[in-house]
């Protein structure tokens, strides 16, 4: 019965997916099945022949497999490797090589003969290119083929470099990379314009004479993508797809890359559910938005006819559930994010009392606060609240050359104008414009370089800040440890970056906190952020008797926005308070125009966070609520 079950669950799953509730367990996994075979073999006497991936997503299986080799002799003596790419052209030595990586992360570690290593060489001259290819396959051949390969998936669905439009059958050879691939590797190269354009790749018919393929996807960015490979019909559009095709293959995911399948996402379209409040609340509001009603309108028949008879069943009639959850949504509307002093609070998201709060908001960057809760900072300020603001990093990597040199220029200018010496000054000016000329992609500045470009972004913060009213004791810069190594790759956190935010905690002991709640990149700041305020607050819980006191708020906006089910408070914005966010926004101007380093929105950041607050507001207008000029959307962090 239980497989019959799972079957129904998994039916618009057209290949084996297996889901584990983070990345770190489903690495150890992966790890343990990949020294499981290599023990076996090593049994035998036999070689074991791997297929190997590299960016983000192996990078926890390669720790594992380290950590086993160290502590439980896992030995890699008889191991023989094939890496899937390289970028072309490329130098073995350079910082964004594969073999760079490959030695980092796991060859450097690992008893491994190094003559036993394959990875495409990125140096051959481009006629040499496909007999080297060709022999690439012949050396896999040779040794029996691939026993297992280990693969992620790109947000395009390339699997290797095997882009759309890539054949089924195709073999090692030479691509042109897609411009949506080049922008998820632009951050490695210090820019687009710096990845390059082509790559060496095992082909889709190589990888499939792998005796198994395990894929492997984390967070919530790669959801999308994984759904068309697991559920979508096959197309070389998407050329994870084809992997449909094979007897061999498992996806193995976290939580977050797994919650766009059916099964999870919309679970009531496969199975008999257990109807909480909040999936309730979730498919009412998708039931709303499939048929086009507001929620007060939807009927039995819409019920019954989009898999949600259990519940019309269960907990209609329909009426019944279109007003409870109606009335939740209502009450997730607040002018007052503070708490409304002298009401009834039993159905606000906030407590009235204290009736002045003192509220800390955390910014992982110097402009996160303004950009995601620009207009609810300015009205805490406004209704009276003790507000604070933490700047959690000096954000001083992501602040062009350019702006440097002009910042060094007025301060020569302005030393001249008071007749002060600036000779010195004038000799760290040429040495940072020598250094800048001469910079290559991705290299770490000077530290005068890195001081500049912090103090760039502090002077904005401050004014944009202010400009929301805040006095300067209540802005505070923490300068997290983990950040300043001037690289896009920080360091792991530290027993002094949470103590540095337990501090600033136990000096403000604040009623609220809000940190920012955008978790799209696992490895990006925010999430980092994140930890740190959760750590210092369990750490605090300990023996501050305030922080049972201490609500703790997520936010969005920069990035991406909370769904409406998530919402557990919206604050409405007039069009005068969108104006005054925006001129916020508008104090960063470092990050102004074109940031240094914008994703994949190219929208300017002003523009992100208004389009995205007035898609909530519209949003929520859809469901049959009032018509708001835009929102920003918190959910309450139980800790």
């Amino acid at each position: 019965m239980r497989r019959l079950n799972l079957l129904e669950e998994t039916r618009f799953e057209k290949l084996p997916v297996t889901v584990f509730p983070d990345q770190q367990k489903a690495a150890v996994r992966v790890a343990q099945r990949i020294a499981n075979l290599i023990r076996t073999k090593q049994d035998k006497g036999q070689h074991t022949v791997l297929g190997l991936a590299t960016g983000a997503t192996p990078v926890a299986v390669y720790a594992e497999l380290v950590r086993l080799h160290r502590e439980e002799g896992l030995s890699f003596r008889d191991v023989i490797t094939f890496n899937l790419d390289e970028y072309y052209p490329m130098q073995p030595d350079a910082a964004q090589s594969y073999v760079t990586f490959m030695n980092e992360n796991l060859f450097d570690h690992i008893d491994i003969d190094k003559e036993k290593v394959h990875i495409p060489d990125g140096t051959l001259p481009r006629e040499q290119i496909q007999a080297y290819c060709l022999n690439y396959e012949r050396k896999i051949e040779a040794v029996g083929g691939l026993d297992l390969q280990v693969l992620g998936i790109g947000r395009t669905g390339h699997i290797g470099f095997n882009e759309p439009g890539s054949a089924p059958n195709s073999g090692t050879r030479l691509v042109t990379l897609d411009d949506l691939t080049r922008r998820d590797a632009a951050r490695d190269f210090g820019g687009k314009g710096n990845v390059p354009t082509k790559a060496i790749t095992m082909g889709i018919g190589t990888i499939f004479k792998a005796r198994e393929i395990i894929l492997m996807a984390w967070s919530r960015k790669k959801a999308p993508i994984i759904k068309k490979a697991v559920e979508g019909d096959i197309s070389s559009e998407v050329p994870a797809t084809y992997l449909q095709l094979s007897d061999n293959v498992e996806f193995v995911l976290d939580e977050d890359a797994a919650s766009e399948l059916t099964r999870f996402n919309t679970p009531w379209l496969v199975k008999d559910c257990v109807w909480t409040e909040e999936l309730t609340r979730k498919a009412v509001i998708w039931l709303s938005n499939t048929v086009n009603k507001p929620i007060l309108k939807l009927t039995d028949e819409d019920y019954n006819n989009n898999g949600m008879a259990q519940l019309a069943t269960e907990s209609g009639p329909a009426y019944n559930i279109n007003i409870h959850i109606f009335n939740k949504m209502q009450h997730t509307i607040t002018g007052w994010p503070g708490g409304k002093p002298n009401a009834d609070d039993s159905q606000r998201p906030e407590r009235a009392e204290p009736a002045r709060k003192r509220a800390l908001i955390f910014s992982p960057h110097p402009d996160d606060d303004v950009i995601s809760m620009g207009g609810t900072f300015i009205r805490l300020v406004d209704q009276g609240h003790d507000v604070h603001v933490a700047y959690q990093t000096s954000g001083n990597t992501a602040v062009w050359d350019d702006d440097v040199l002009r910042y060094m220029e007025f301060a020569i200018d302005f030393n001249h104008s008071i007749g002060s010496d600036t000779s010195k000054l004038e000799g760290v000016y040429e040495n940072m414009r020598s250094f800048i000329q001469h910079k290559q992609p991705n290299q770490v500045d000077t530290q005068e370089i890195l001081n500049v470009k912090g103090f760039i972004r502090k002077t904005e913060a401050i004014a944009g800040a202010r400009y929301a009213g805040l006095e300067d004791n209540h802005i505070h810069f923490m300068a997290l440890p983990f950040y300043e190594t001037g690289k896009h790759k920080k360091n792991s956190v530290s027993d002094e970056d949470i103590e540095l935010t337990m501090a600033l905690l136990q000096q403000v002991k604040p009623h609220q906190v809000f940190a920012a709640g955008d978790f799209a990149d696992p490895h990006g700041t925010h999430i980092v952020c994140f930890r740190i305020i959760l750590e210092a607050l369990r750490r605090l819980q300990k023996t501050e008797e305030w922080v049972k006191d201490c609500w703790l708020w997520m936010y969005r906006g920069a990035w991406h926005e909370f769904e409406l089910h998530e919402i557990h408070m919206a604050v409405p914005l007039s069009p005068q308070e969108v104006l005054r966010k925006r001129e916020a926004i508008f104090k960063h101007q470092s990050q102004k125009d074109r940031p240094v380093f914008p994703g994949d929105d190219a929208r300017e950041f002003w523009v992100r966070a208004e389009e995205r607050n007035r898609e909530t507001a519209e949003n929520y207008h859809r469901l049959g609520l009032a018509d708001y000029e835009a929102m920003e959307a918190f959910v309450r962090y139980h800790f």
